[in-house]
């Protein structure tokens, strides 16, 4: 089974995979994005189909459950995984910057591939990293979404933005970097095109965000430099994470581009998020009924303290590259 089901509390569609829980289960001795596993060729970064999608350019009819209450739609979209490197063991932080240039352009190209499918409405570029995000795959890499909607997030957000045009005549995004570097408190490092920092209205004790100095709606509308800061500046947040409490840190990385074949998006701004589910070395911050249930997210330290904890961890990472 694998569809789309509407769920009319929040006007949002909820992929139905139920076919990903047969997913084998990898031998401990083989991996099958490793090259000398015989499923993949050699290569320095590289695209593979998902071979459990939950989203397909060719998805299944649809069950014939729905009524004139019930609604559902073809899972139409596409799961792509990104390997970042040949080597199992490596990491964001251990590849070197021209490796990760690589990787950067890859996410470019896949986008603007994925974004020739006018039926694709929005590209989610991610990684989740960690057994506590519940990764089954330790080889290095990450993943895209093209989905055939606008999640309910995304439209969330494309409303805050929309507002600020109308009300302030100014970006959202752009509004909210020019206030955090004003205030300087929980800037935690930055480059020619990028800057690192944890948000006033942090969610997650060490969710930092990287935005984008110049005011562009898509990965795939930076520059040569820009590209190449982004790959820098991606890079060296791994490196701090990880510098935190001394191991590979879990985290999930979203990357938030502009909705494609929907019209004017201008308001949009490029940006990443982290979202990592450690709030010290030891203790896990679990997503529970606030935060699930009624989207109520409660962060349980203070930003400002958590970034002179970030800006250390970054001054330690640093000390390791020279």
């Amino acid at each position: 089974m694998a569809e789309l089901r509407w769920n009319p509390l929040i006007n949002d569609w909820v992929m139905i995979a139920s076919h990903r829980q047969n997913r084998p289960q990898m031998p401990k001795d083989w991996c099958p994005f490793c090259p000398s596993g015989g499923k993949v060729p050699d290569y320095e970064v590289m695209k593979y189909d998902n071979d459990f999608p939950a989203l397909s350019q060719d998805p299944p009819q649809a069950d014939d459950v729905a009524n004139d209450f019930f609604k559902v739609a073809p899972s139409y979209g596409k799961c792509e995984v990104i390997l970042y490197s040949p080597e199992h063991t490596k990491t964001l932080k251990e590849l070197p910057h021209s490796h990760v240039c690589k990787l950067v352009d890859l996410w470019c190209e896949r986008f603007e591939e994925l974004r020739q499918d006018e039926k694709i409405k929005f590209i989610f570029i991610f990684e989740n990293r960690g057994d506590v995000v519940g990764v089954t795959m330790p080889h290095p890499h990450g993943q895209i979404y093209g989905y055939s909607f606008i999640p309910k997030k995304l439209q969330l957000e494309d409303e805050a933005y929309r507002k600020s045009i109308e009300d302030k005549g100014k970006c959202l995004c752009c509004d909210m970097l020019e206030h955090e570097v004003a205030d300087g408190r929980r800037i935690i490092f930055d480059n020619d095109s990028f800057t690192v920092f944890l948000p006033f209205f942090c969610e997650y004790p060490y969710g930092i965000y990287i935005m984008a100095k110049r005011h562009v709606q898509y990965i795939s509308e930076l520059d040569t430099k820009e590209r190449a800061d982004l790959a820098d500046i991606v890079r060296k947040c791994a490196g701090t994470l990880d510098n935190l409490f001394g191991y590979n840190f879990p985290y999930m990385m979203c990357m938030y581009n502009a909705p494609v074949n929907s019209g004017d998006v201008s308001h949009h701004h490029f940006h990443i998020a982290f979202y990592p589910p450690m709030r010290s070395a030891e203790k896990q911050k679990f997503n529970a009924s606030s935060e699930t249930g009624a989207w109520a997210h409660c962060n349980p330290t203070a930003p400002e303290a958590t970034s002179v904890e970030l800006r250390d961890a970054y001054k330690r990472f640093m000390d390791t590259q020279k």
